[in-house]
């Protein structure tokens, strides 16, 4: 399969650095194929076209990200646990890659409504871990019986969008990581049984 390719990785790596330093519309895919060291030919073996960068792009970090947070809340009994391993991991992940960061706060959020979708698409497992989370704090009494699973989960995933988006917007000047508590304690205070 391509994606187990070397030369795949490299043009994704690539292309999140060349979308992140130009935007999405001047990221010309020259531009990808020479910051992945490939010659231009190389990028249609592995993608159709721009578009296709973008949305492997998004399709392979949200596939390590929701690995790497499922590994790490495995060993959680509690859903209040569990959500703040996911704050943590949401936050340390884009903090520890200020490209992949611009990129996914500022150049995902296109106007194209097509590329929206497909976007949208790659969101739902991620989103669906959310709802993991809540479902078992509901059942386990951590998290009111009576939340609104759909409403909490896009209250959560609202705010760590919002939290990251406001730290790229100010030139990552401050340390992401250290506000997942803080974050945290909001979230559970809008999802805690009376």
């Amino acid at each position: 399969m391509k994606k187990d390719k070397p030369k795949y990785r490299q043009i994704i790596d690539a292309a999140v650095v060349v979308i992140a330093e130009n935007g999405y519309h001047q990221a010309q895919v020259s531009k990808i194929a020479k910051q992945a060291g490939v010659a231009d030919g190389t990028i249609y073996l592995y993608f159709k076209n721009k578009e296709d960068i973008l949305i492997s792009l998004f399709q392979d970090k949200m596939g390590h990200f929701i690995e790497r947070i499922e590994e790490q809340i495995a060993g959680k009994e509690r859903a209040v646990e569990k959500l703040l391993v996911m704050v943590e991991s949401h936050f340390t992940m884009l903090s520890q890659d200020r490209h992949l960061a611009i990129v996914t706060q500022l150049e995902l959020r296109q106007s194209n409504k097509e590329l929206r979708l497909k976007i949208n698409e790659v969101l739902k497992g991620y989103l669906s871990l959310v709802d993991k989370i809540l479902v078992e704090g509901k059942e386990n009494g951590e998290f009111s019986g009576n939340l609104e699973t759909r409403l909490a989960r896009q209250m959560i995933f609202g705010t760590m969008d919002e939290v990251v988006t406001t730290w790229v917007m100010n030139d990552q000047k401050y340390d992401l990581p250290s506000l997942a508590p803080s974050v945290h304690q909001l979230l559970i205070s809008g999802c805690k049984a009376d």
